[in-house]
């Protein structure tokens, strides 16, 4: 199909990263738990590609919870010096283990001690918890490459409906959303 829906995201974001746009692969992420609550929270793209977009959390965190309740999400790029968004809906499926191992050796070393040390979403006592934490982190893998914690790793966001919304006059907006169907993508426009 030409102007393939992950192809037009692709272009998209190296348009805003271009354009020095930080964070140029931030997204609002939705999602909702066995309570029916959704809950709304930035991550950032870390790789996107046929099989969908990709992103690393804490696995205990509210947000990896909600996940293993209900594997569906949204997600919603913006960038307005574009006048341009991008919503994408879909399943939610982890990433592959060397995938998530590959990713993890990749951050610098602080955020990597960060992910052990942070219990992501539990309450603290004060913030000197934390940086406890950290320090004993820090210095359980001194002088020593630090693993990846068995509750930290990707998610891939494999989607089935993807829209491209884009700024015009008057609020007559142009959106167009790509849907999946079992022989492909179909492409679809939408009234503002």
């Amino acid at each position: 199909m030409k102007n393939h829906p992950i192809d037009r995201f692709k272009e998209l974001l190296a348009q805003a990263e271009q354009l020095g746009i930080q964070p140029h692969n931030a997204a609002a992420l939705a999602s909702t738990g066995n309570d029916l609550q959704p809950t709304v929270r930035m991550v950032l793209l870390k790789q996107v590609d046929a099989q969908g977009f990709v992103f690393y959390t804490n696995l205990n965190s509210r947000k990896g919870r909600q996940l293993t309740d209900n594997p569906r999400a949204s997600a919603c790029f913006w960038w307005p010096q574009l006048k341009r968004q991008v919503r994408v809906e879909g399943k939610i499926e982890l990433v592959g283990e060397l995938e998530a191992d590959e990713y993890f050796a990749s951050r610098p070393r602080g955020s990597q001690i960060a992910a052990w040390a942070s219990q992501q979403s539990s309450k603290l006592a004060s913030r000197d918890e934390l940086l406890a934490a950290v320090i004993l982190y820090a210095d359980k893998y001194k002088d020593q490459p630090v693993p990846r914690p068995p509750h930290w790793s990707g998610y891939r966001l494999v989607p089935d409906s993807i829209e491209f919304w884009q700024e015009q006059p008057d609020r007559l907006h142009e959106r167009e959303v790509y849907t999946l169907e079992a022989e492909g993508w179909t492409l679809t426009l939408l009234a503002p």
